[in-house]
């Protein structure tokens, strides 16, 4: 059997030229100019918005064929090859770090049930529809099948990868142990979703209220007990800089972390930015909203030094009773289905960032990029924001449609648009 963990020379020598091509890149001034930009910008006290567009789900359309053939390598070479290509085709705010990130391996068991998905792939091969399995099919009889599970994290297999990786190039980009088990952790609702279903979710709100609010009530008291833990464990690292937080978002921050953390060390998640959403609840009255799911993000939302709230779902309905309320929210995703106006009177010297995500369809879709129909899109956001603190970060793009050249071509176009309208 071959070893997975095998470099050859010649895939160290070729890992070694990419880790320095990163290194220079990371060192440009641009990305000093980007970080102070960000940190601005997260502070509420930049003058202009940033733009992202995360690429993770249109990144075989974009990427470059890799060039090494063991499993190490290709791992390596994939992380290398990510941020210089971005920068390269799409030129968004995104910064490039002088160090490598090695992530915690921590395993979060699932209550003592199984969810199995079953995939369908695409027309590409690409396996992204799929139908799930639910354990419970009426919290009656199935609510007990849930438990408490022990968490785990495999400390060894952890330092054996980040040892692989600083002994290919860490004497060119130091390695950082990083933590990304909590980034779409605290969202109770999808957790809800998987276990029983939407359908089943809809209706034992009505037929089954209280057996459903002590559903999400063990969900919440689960992530709490996972964050405990990894307090506990010394597992928690500080996400105030070049790291994700949000829906597409970036932690640069000089809040955090508390004073506490700095005097003593000890990272707790008062230190971190949370990230929440309840993307499956769209379907749900306002008020069984701030009935059935609100406490649970209340409660979780106080965890953190600073919350971003959002993904897809619209939350101008939800928003005067509702996420409004949240503790420490310092964004708020304005999703393509988001009343944009209503958010930009809302939100105007609020404390809360504007955080837009436009349509995907005009990259996504179609071979070109409808520039006139892209202009007015943005225009209108640009329009509906004036005032307030604004980021725009697109994601949900799978496919490009074989023209690499759209999500540079749509940056450029924002940024023109931010030039003449801001």
């Amino acid at each position: 059997m071959a070893d997975d963990t095998l470099i050859t020379s010649d895939e160290r020598i070729y890992l070694r030229e990419m880790a320095r091509d990163v290194l220079d890149c990371a060192n440009l001034p641009i990305m000093e100019e980007r970080k102070r930009l960000w940190y601005a910008h997260n502070a509420m006290k930049s003058e202009k918005p940033v733009v992202v567009m995360e690429e993770a789900s249109f990144q075989e359309d974009m990427l470059p064929v890799l060039k090494c053939t063991s499993k190490a390598a290709r791992e390596i070479e994939r992380s290398l090859v990510i941020p210089l290509t971005s920068f390269r085709l799409i030129g968004d705010d995104k910064v490039i770090s002088p160090y490598f990130p090695v992530f915690w391996r921590i395993a979060e068991p699932w209550y003592g049930v199984t969810t199995e998905r079953e995939y369908a792939a695409d027309s590409a091969g690409r396996k992204i529809g799929f139908v799930q399995s639910h354990p419970i099919a009426s919290l009656d009889t199935d609510l007990a099948k849930l438990s408490h599970q022990p968490f785990h994290v495999d400390r060894d297999g952890t330092a054996a990868w980040r040892g692989i990786v600083e002994e290919a190039i860490g004497d060119i980009l130091p390695v950082n142990l990083e933590n990304a088990s909590l980034r779409w952790h605290t969202s109770p609702s999808q957790r809800v979703v998987e276990l029983m279903g939407l359908q089943n979710m809809m209706f034992a709100m009505v037929d089954e209220p209280d057996a459903m609010h002590e559903l999400y009530r063990f969900i919440v008291e689960d992530m709490d007990l996972f964050m405990r833990w990894q307090e506990k464990e010394g597992l928690l690292v500080l996400n105030n800089g070049n790291h994700y937080v949000g829906a597409g978002s970036f932690g640069f921050t000089g809040e955090l972390p508390t004073e506490t953390c700095r005097q003593t060390g000890r990272i707790t998640t008062k230190d971190l930015w949370g990230n929440m959403n309840s993307q499956e609840t769209v379907g749900i009255s306002p008020a069984m909203f701030e009935e059935f799911i609100l406490p649970s993000y209340m409660q979780l939302g106080e965890n953190f030094g600073l919350t971003y709230f959002g993904c897809c779902e619209p939350v101008h309905a939800i928003w005067d009773n509702s996420i409004n309320k949240l503790p420490h929210l310092r964004k708020v995703s304005i999703s393509a289905w988001c009343d944009e106006e209503m958010m930009g009177l809302r939100l105007r010297n609020s404390g809360v960032i504007y955080s837009r995500k436009p349509s995907p369809n005009f990259i996504g879709v179609g071979k070109m990029l409808d520039e006139e129909a892209f202009r007015a899109h943005i225009a209108r956001t640009l329009t509906a924001a004036r005032g307030c603190t604004l980021e725009i970060i697109f994601r949900d793009i799978y496919t490009v449609t074989g023209d690499r050249s759209k999500p540079g071509r749509a940056i450029q176009i924002v940024r023109e648009l931010i030039d003449s309208m801001w």
